[in-house]
């Protein structure tokens, strides 16, 4: 199942180089996998260059989603791989490595811990300084020394010093942590589940504009706490990965929430008003 277009907030810094600001969300209710739709011309670039290094399918975990956050003072080293896509701390990415200083990479996280870094690369923004820690849960090593892989997302980390770019970018990074918000985890919850609310009525409306049945969605939390569920939304915007970014930046549950129900409103407000047109004019619904 996938959403139709989403409209982000107005106030998005992210979307200020796009001229026609929609973002694409997909999700599949089932499993939690995003499955991308086609892209608008203004982000078929990204996608191109994505092909090139990725499977650009992101799953997101259905199991509550806890990690062992190092302290946020700890400054390690992390080798980072740059990519045009924003990975979400509980979601699944398939990579396939090829190119040659990735390679090498991959032979020494087999050899260590099996952590790196993602973070987002474009070529208007350039690279961001805010990531998430990628751990390889499976991997396959093939006959031409290229790697499929498979990393979950774990915690956020900042970039805080460049420690060397060759043969691959390593980094300082610290760690990030949502702080808690200032009016409670009732308000929390609350609001989590008006998200949840927002979401199965954009996949109604969607099935509705697609010709689909109009069945209600399914428990689209999966006992998710505020915050992971949060990144989980995050994950389903994979049309607009610069939104993603602002996302995944954010160090606060509630504002994050908030941002993620606005784009949602919005959406249900285009596809009412979408739905309206198709009731006068069926002809023109596709």
């Amino acid at each position: 199942m996938a959403f139709p277009q989403l409209l982000p907030s107005p106030s998005s810094p992210y979307l200020t180089h796009h001229k026609n600001p929609t973002l694409n969300l997909s999700f599949s209710p089932s499993n939690f996998t995003s499955t991308p739709l086609p892209l608008p011309h203004h982000h078929r670039r990204h996608h191109r260059q994505r092909k090139l290094t990725s499977t650009a399918t992101v799953h997101c975990q259905s199991e509550k989603h806890e990690t062992n956050i190092p302290p946020q003072n700890d400054v390690v080293e992390l080798p980072l791989f740059p990519l045009p896509l924003v990975l979400f701390p509980g979601a699944i990415l398939p990579l396939q490595i090829f190119e040659y200083r990735y390679r090498i990479m991959m032979h020494t996280l087999l050899q260590t811990d099996l952590r790196f870094g993602v973070i987002y690369t474009d070529a208007t923004t350039g690279t961001a300084d805010v990531g998430c820690v990628g751990e390889v849960v499976k991997h396959e090593r093939l006959v031409d020394d290229r790697f499929f892989i498979i990393c979950k997302g774990q915690e956020r980390f900042r970039v805080t010093r460049i420690v060397r770019t060759k043969p691959y970018l390593v980094a300082e990074v610290v760690w990030l942590e949502d702080r808690p918000s200032g009016n409670g985890e009732e308000d929390l919850e609350g609001l989590a589940s008006e998200v949840e609310s927002h979401m199965k009525d954009v996949i109604r409306l969607s099935n509705r504009l697609n010709g689909k049945p109009e069945k209600e969605a399914g428990d689209l939390r999966r006992n998710l706490f505020p915050t992971p569920f949060s990144f989980f939304v995050g994950s389903t915007f994979e049309g607009a990965p610069r939104e993603q970014q602002a996302l995944l930046e954010l160090e606060d549950t509630m504002v994050r929430l908030k941002r993620e129900k606005e784009t949602l409103r919005n959406t249900l407000n285009y596809l009412s008003a979408a739905s309206a047109v198709k009731d006068v004019f069926p002809s023109s619904s596709s």
